[in-house]
């Protein structure tokens, strides 16, 4: 309040004692507010969606070292979830055509909310679980921040997760059964060269570089989080 003489009519009190205690009962604040910021982007966040996180700007850095300023890349966002990741590479790399995919509708619909509601226009959003819909399609750089919790992690039923679609989160008995996908099938898509990046969890690097060398990926190697944790695992094919 900016006057110390202002005061709640009763709809306004009510209003807020309900966002308290949707707080109280645990609700992330990117929910209450339906927004968070990603990478200076104001982003539409819902509980349809996963709330993009400080750490995943660790992913974009890494990419956009891989992408030149005036350079037609072709890239590809695998799981785009509110399209966090995909709309702040083409905000800082205009000349790149993104291609952002998900298997959620009601995630592709917020992305694309997003990408309206930001102006940015080299990015096309369409439906594909991981690479199913893009055929014969090669991109320069692939990105992804994939599930990667096992699915029995006691942290699931901890903080701001609790309120996040489970399908965006957990990935089998050791969270690795979707980039083990991923790292799979990514050659086919990638041009010569080309760069495949993934987040993963904070004790998942070492599982992430040997897959990827059993993958005959090259030039493997970890981009560190805010916490100096290895978050991002690459190679080259």
């Amino acid at each position: 309040m900016s006057h110390s003489d202002d005061t709640l009519n009763p709809d306004q009190h009510a209003d807020v004692e309900a966002l308290l205690q949707r707080r109280l009962n645990g609700e992330p604040i990117a929910h209450i507010l339906g927004t968070r910021e990603f990478f200076g982007l104001p982003l539409k966040v819902t509980p349809d969606t996963l709330i993009p996180r400080p750490d995943t700007e660790t992913l974009v850095e890494q990419a956009l070292v891989r992408i030149p300023q005036h350079a037609p890349y072709q890239v590809l966002d695998l799981g785009t979830g509110t399209g966090a990741i995909a709309l702040a590479i083409a905000k800082h790399r205009p000349y790149a055509k993104v291609k952002a995919v998900d298997f959620s509708e009601s995630a592709l619909a917020i992305a694309r909310e997003n990408a309206q509601n930001l102006a940015i226009h080299n990015v096309v959003i369409l439906h594909s679980h991981w690479f199913s819909a893009l055929n014969n399609q090669h991109f320069d750089v692939i990105v992804s921040n994939p599930p990667y919790i096992a699915e029995n992690d006691p942290h699931l039923s901890q903080g701001d997760v609790r309120f996040e679609p489970k399908s965006a989160l957990t990935s089998g008995i050791d969270g690795l059964d979707d980039i083990r996908k991923i790292i799979h099938q990514a050659p086919q898509y990638l041009n010569a060269n080309g760069w495949l990046l993934l987040e993963h969890g904070y004790d998942q690097a070492q599982a992430v570089a040997a897959l990827l060398t059993q993958a005959h990926f090259k030039e493997i190697g970890h981009g560190l989080d805010l916490a100096g944790i290895q978050r991002v695992t690459f190679g080259r094919v």
